[in-house]
C-alpha cells in the first residue's frame, strides 16, 4: 500500500472506531475503505482489524463473504455480465465469451492496459430484457454479442 493509501485508510478508520454506543459494523467499514481506496488491500486487513477490534479472521470471513468487495484494483471500467436464470437462459454464456475473447481476459481479471475488469454477477433483476451487461454503473438489456463493439467502444 503506498502512502497516500495508508493515509486514507487511516482516515477511514478513526471515522470507524468502534463507540460505546454503537457496535463496530465490519462491512460498513469494509466498504468505506474500498469506496476511498478502490479495494480492501490485504495488507490492510491486519490494521483493519486491530482499529475495529476483531479478529483478522472475521474481516477474511466478510470480504469472502461478499461478492462486491474486492480485495484486489480493477480497472477503470467493471463489466459484469449477469448470470441469473434469465439471462442465462437467454445465452449470457455467449456475451460472456465474446467478452472474453474480444478483451483477452477470463473472468475476475483486468486487461493489460488497465482499462476493464471482467466480472459476473448472480441477479440484477433486469429479466425481462435479458441477457443483461452492466458496464460501471449502466445496465445493458437484451446485450448480444455482436453489440459488444459498439457496446465498448463509448468506454474506451
Amino acid at each position: 500500500m503506498n502512502e497516500k493509501s495508508s493515509l486514507n485508510l487511516d482516515l477511514i478508520l478513526q471515522r470507524c472506531r468502534p463507540h460505546d454506543s454503537k457496535p463496530v459494523n465490519v462491512l460498513q467499514t469494509l466498504l468505506a475503505v474500498q469506496d476511498e481506496l478502490g479495494h480492501v488491500p490485504q495488507e490492510a486487513v491486519p490494521e483493519i482489524a486491530r482499529t475495529l477490534e476483531v479478529t483478522e479472521a472475521e474481516i477474511a470471513g466478510v470480504l469472502s463473504y461478499y461478492p462486491d468487495l474486492r480485495t484486489r484494483p480493477t480497472g477503470r471500467h467493471r463489466i459484469r455480465v449477469c448470470t441469473g436464470e434469465s439471462c442465462v437462459a437467454n445465452h449470457s454464456d455467449r456475451v460472456l465469451a465474446a467478452l472474453r475473447k474480444k478483451l483477452g481476459i477470463t473472468l475476475d481479471q483486468t486487461t493489460r492496459d488497465g482499462r476493464f475488469t471482467l466480472e459476473r454477477v448472480s441477479c440484477v433483476g433486469n429479466c425481462a430484457v435479458s441477457p443483461t451487461v452492466i458496464v460501471d454503473d449502466q445496465v445493458h438489456g437484451r446485450v448480444r454479442p455482436a453489440d459488444l463493439p459498439q457496446l465498448l467502444q463509448e468506454f474506451r
